[in-house]
This record gives structure tokens, sequence and C-alpha cells, in this order.
């Protein structure tokens, strides 16, 4: 990223992605990160990413844009009555999946810096009549957000994005609450990414260049504050990857991956001095 400032990548990100929100709920791009490529049926692109079909047509039409790399919901175990912030929410679909997992006790919130998004995403939230979900125009570096008051996060294909990845974990640990969880699916780099393609403005956009490494990913997140830092490498995802920048040699050097973290403290559940006790320890 040496020749393009943060402001740049961040200017460049965000008007990309107000193209495909304004689009007509088809980004016109490859399965997963809205890389140039050829038309992609967002359904069936969110299906191989192991959404079910279920999912896809529970939710209001446009709010599938297509755009993941995996599916945070499935490691993420949501609660009734939880809290849920969703990372660069784009048009809403999983947060809109989260509000039914987490019912009307429940909240979902939904971070973009994309105006555009923001927009489509609270008309969805009409459509559907998500009473227990919001959205929020902020970048995920400097969260819209109150202290501890977040019991989960959720980030699709996300963070890889942002050029200050440092400040997005000090800024998840910071709105968590003790025993607050991250459930994260993203692109890492797996191994030396050619100067070519990391300076490419296409690949910033399209969620190649800006991967972290694994190793990095997990400094990060443990200086920030978290416990039980766990990446997951996908190498099968190198078959939707390639489709993004065919030609490049991308799925050689990204893969998708999940990452899993807490803020120590008492867990949800928590409800006495010993366990609570226990977990500060941690």
């Amino acid at each position: 990223m040496s020749q393009h400032s943060e402001d740049q990548v961040r200017t460049a990100v965000r008007e990309n992605y107000a193209k495909v929100a304004q689009s007509d709920g088809s980004c016109g791009c490859a399965p997963g990160c809205c890389a140039p490529g050829g038309g992609v049926d967002a359904a069936m692109a969110s299906q191989a990413l192991g959404y079910s079909a279920g999912d896809v047509t529970g939710v209001p039409q446009g709010a599938n844009l297509g755009l993941g790399c995996g599916n945070p919901l499935a490691m993420a175990a949501l609660q009734q009555g939880e809290t849920v912030l969703d990372l660069g929410s784009g048009a809403g679909f999983d947060c809109f999946l989260a509000s039914a997992r987490v019912g009307p006790t429940g909240r979902v919130i939904g971070v973009d810096m994309t105006p555009e998004m923001i927009t489509k995403a609270r008309a969805n939230a009409k459509t559907a009549g998500a009473r227990n979900v919001e959205f929020r125009l902020g970048e995920i570096e400097r969260l819209p957000v109150a202290d501890g008051s977040v019991d989960v996060i959720l980030s699709n294909c996300v963070i890889n994005l942002a050029p200050d990845k440092k400040a997005v974990f000090e800024e998840a640990f910071r709105v968590l609450k003790p025993g607050g969880r991250l459930a994260i699916s993203d692109i890492v780099q797996t191994g030396h990414m050619p100067d070519a393609l990391k300076e490419q403005v296409d690949a910033l956009v399209g969620c190649v260049a800006g991967a972290a490494g694994v190793e990095e990913l997990e400094s990060m997140l443990r200086a920030a504050g978290f416990k039980d830092v766990t990446v997951q490498v996908k190498p099968e995802s190198g078959s939707f990857i390639s489709q993004w920048m065919p030609g490049t040699g991308a799925e050689n050097h990204v893969a998708s991956a999940t990452v899993e973290a807490r803020k120590a403290g008492a867990a949800r559940g928590c409800c006495g001095p010993s366990c609570c006790a226990s977990e500060e320890t941690a």
C-alpha cells in the first residue's frame, strides 16, 4: 500500500461500493468481494459460502449483494437478547439474519462508511419491518458505538479493506462487553504478494491487496487485548478467489479465513462471583 495513502484507499473503497449500492442488487462481480469480473447471482454466491437457501430468501430483496467470503453467523452462536454489531454491514444481509436469531429482545447495529449503503440498508429494514435493526454511518476504525455495549461483533470480508486494521481491533475491543466475542470471515494473505498486484486499486477494493497475514492478524488482536484468538485459513477458497481477478493469480496469495476471539470477563450467563472471577483472570 506504499503508493496509496489511507484516505486514498478509503475513497476508492467508498466509491466502489457506492456504485454497488446504487445497482439493482446485482453487483456484477465475482463471488465474494466486489472485484472486477463477470456478473454472478448473489444468492448462488452466498449459498456457495455456506448460507442456506432459507437465509438468502428470508431477507429483503437487495439486502444480499453477494459481497462476502464466508458466513460469520455460522460460528457466532447468537442467542436471544444479545446485541450484535456488524462491521461493514453493506445493504444489511448479515444484520437481518442476526436480527432473527437475537429476537425482539435483542438488537443489531450495522456500521458502514458508504452513505449509499446506509440508505439502501435502512430502506431494506423499513421494508422488512425489522425494528431491532439500525444502521449507522461511520468508519470501522472509529466506531459510532458506546463502550462495552455489544455482545458479538460480526464482519464479512470487510476488515481487509481497512487501511488501519490495528485501530479496527482496538475499537472492536472497546465496544465489546466483558465476555464478548468476535466472529469474522475475511481474506488473509497466505504468501508473498507481488508489488504489481499489491499496488493495483482494483486489488485493493477487491479484497486482495489489503489482506494481512495470519500472524499479523493474531498479533494485532492480542495487542488489542483479545484472548482465545483463532485464525483458520480455508485453502479451498482459492476456487472462488480465482474468479475475482482472473489471470492475476490472486488465489496464490490470499485465502478466506475465519477469525474468532473474545474479550475476557464475565461470559454471558455467568451467574455467580466464582464464575466471573475465573473469567477475569483469563
